[in-house]
């Protein structure tokens, strides 16, 4: 996808009011930084950075942000929500270069129904929210989606199955689970219970074993 243009104009005024200001006259105060260059206080209207991040959401996460005169190729690094309105109050944008490696947190979506596992009464648990991965800008997808149609009762699928995109690897490590299967309590703790009268039934065969090479030993010290 194409970049995401964002006209912006520089701010002169810091602090908490200033910023409240802003957010009252419709626009959402952000900095741009990186590769040497100093932190650039700007605001973006509001209705367009809503546009904006929507486009992200479907695929492009490069904004071309242009403050007076000057083009910025940057991503959003940090975005700040309000608590309760979880309406956009702050941006951090990182200015990046096309052929560079950056990291970046990308969120997971599962998608379909896991009917094997609901149907036999267990609970999908969704233990990863975002993977953070490292590619170049132009690569890093705006989200990961996981198909979870065909898990079954116990099962998970970890950061080693998800299916990147060319040029994209995960930071985290490959055995941390995505998605678990997760059975009903009750199946739990009869798994539990197996496991439990599995040791007491190896213990009592080593017990025998060592009896009976006890009675040998005596048979033979009587011979």
């Amino acid at each position: 996808m194409p970049d995401i243009a964002l006209v912006a104009e520089e701010r002169s005024d810091r602090g908490s009011s200033s910023s409240r200001r802003t957010r009252t006259d419709g626009r959402i105060p952000a900095v741009i930084y990186g590769h040497g260059i100093d932190p650039l206080p700007i605001t973006v209207e509001a209705r367009d950075l809503r546009g904006a991040l929507n486009s992200q959401a479907r695929g492009s996460v490069l904004f071309n942000v242009q403050v007076g005169g000057a083009s910025h190729l940057v991503v959003a690094k940090e975005i700040q929500r309000h608590p309760v309105k979880n309406t956009v109050s702050h941006v951090d944008f990182q200015v990046v270069r096309r052929d560079e490696i950056i990291s970046a947190t990308v969120a997971i979506n599962l998608v379909g129904e896991a009917l094997q596992v609901t149907r036999a009464g267990g609970v999908i648990e969704h233990a990863l929210l975002h993977l953070v991965v490292r590619a170049k800008p132009g690569d890093v997808p705006a989200s990961i989606d996981v198909g979870i149609e065909a898990l079954e009762l116990g099962q998970a699928i970890r950061v080693a199955d998800l299916n990147l995109p060319a040029g994209v690897t995960a930071e985290l490590d490959p055995e941390m689970p995505v998605v678990v299967a997760a059975a009903p309590h009750g199946m739990e703790l009869g798994a539990e219970e197996e496991a439990a009268a599995a040791e007491e039934e190896a213990a009592a065969a080593e017990e025998s074993a060592a009896e009976a090479s006890d009675a040998s030993d005596e048979a033979s010290d009587e011979s």
